[in-house]
């Protein structure tokens, strides 16, 4: 199987790309019990028994509220080699017919789910899998299931244009399902989820002039507001950015300031405080490192190892990389243009290779989704670097 069949959030079916964006969606909260999805992408854990599901063609984000299902079977996370290929056998299709769009860990369970969409283009169908301690693997049922449900306002148009360091600009599709034959970008009407103190931290594009969001949702969900332009200095482009948005992030508390920090395309390294993220606000990140350009960055970690936090963060051309958080607060920002890499420093971890998702399965250990040698995707557990 190649790559790009099966990439994770790189998109490949055919279907979407002359239906535009979606409806404005409605930002007041509403409940109900069975939901149905479009499609299923970014997933975030929340408080104890639910679990956040992003439609990245909806616009909207769906608490799921699982209760006792959210257990599973034993505890922890088995390795799985051919993850794609058991998983598509699950669900009666070839691999090839198989987007892996999500990977997350539970905090509780250390059990491991997985988003997928079966099939390609219009009539692919969402579904959530579960993997246990024994490796047994289990589709979840959203029948009965109690949710809460938001829309993301102002989603972003169709496309986006992205404006290189060279003054050319390319479009760069914004929805799932559309054809992406660089396979950069991926979905960017939702990139990232993370839920922490009450909130749900989500970034993504929206159709305003300054593109690039990051919205504070209260959970349990009310309304959702305009969430905060983010705009920053990219240092690999020599010029500041609006449209770029984040593609992965971590809450982290910076010289005892609660902080975002985010990685963008190409691959800069930003922070900016909690507290300046207001509804219909407009901040500049301050840009702590750069790490290289023609790279999209996939996952983000934060972990502590002897004493000290670092943050291991995967990309698609760059491999892993392994960022002390010590440097962070004293970091200037970089504000003029970067040939290759600056800023904080980093290790790249050779013996992590072909790792399109992270997540902390434990104190010691990483749960990662490698590419495998012969084609498709193995699930493998790994000691933190």
């Amino acid at each position: 199987m190649s790559k790009s069949r099966i990439s994770l959030l790189f998109v490949v079916a055919l279907s979407l790309a002359a239906a535009g964006s979606p409806s404005a969606a409605n930002s007041d909260a509403m409940t109900g019990v069975t939901p149905e999805f479009k499609h299923i992408g970014k997933l975030a854990f929340g408080p104890e028994g639910v679990i956040f599901a992003a439609d990245g063609q909806e616009v909207t984000i769906t608490a799921l509220q699982l209760g006792d299902q959210m257990a599973g079977g034993a505890p922890g996370t088995q390795d799985v080699p051919a993850i794609d290929r058991k998983i598509a056998g699950l669900l009666g299709i070839d691999a090839e017919n198989l987007i892996i769009t999500d990977m997350v860990v539970d905090p509780n369970t250390r059990n491991t789910w997985i988003s997928v969409m079966r099939g390609l283009g219009a009539a692919s169908t969402p579904v959530l899998v579960r993997v246990d301690g024994a490796g047994e693997l289990e589709v979840i049922s959203f029948d009965n299931v109690r949710y809460m449900r938001i829309g993301v306002p102002n989603p972003p148009p169709a496309e986006t244009p992205l404006v290189l360091a060279d003054g050319r600009s390319i479009p760069v599709p914004n929805y799932p399902d559309t054809v992406d034959p660089a396979g950069l970008m991926g979905v960017q009407t939702i990139t990232h989820m993370a839920y922490v103190d009450g909130n749900l931290f989500v970034s993504g594009l929206s159709n305003e002039e300054f593109a690039s969001k990051m919205r504070v949702i209260p959970y349990p969900f009310r309304t959702a507001d305009r969430g905060t332009s983010v705009e920053i200095y990219h240092g690999a482009h020599g010029q500041l950015e609006t449209f770029s948005p984040v593609f992965t992030f971590v809450p982290y508390e910076i010289d005892g300031e609660p902080s975002i920090v985010a990685s963008y395309l190409c691959t800069p390294l930003v922070k900016f405080p909690i507290s300046a993220l207001q509804p219909g606000g407009k901040i500049q990140g301050t840009t702590i490192a750069e790490f290289g350009n023609r790279n999209r960055p996939l996952d983000m970690i934060v972990y502590e190892k002897d004493g000290q936090d670092y943050i291991l963060l995967s990309n698609n051309q760059r491999g892993v990389m392994k960022v002390p958080t010590e440097p962070f607060a004293e970091a200037v920002g970089i504000d003029e243009h970067v040939p290759d890499t600056a800023g904080v420093p980093f290790e790249t971890i050779a013996s992590m290779q072909g790792v399109r998702q992270l997540d902390l399965l434990d104190a010691s250990r990483a749960m990662l989704l490698v590419e495998a040698a012969g084609g498709g995707f193995n699930l493998e557990a790994a000691a933190l670097p």
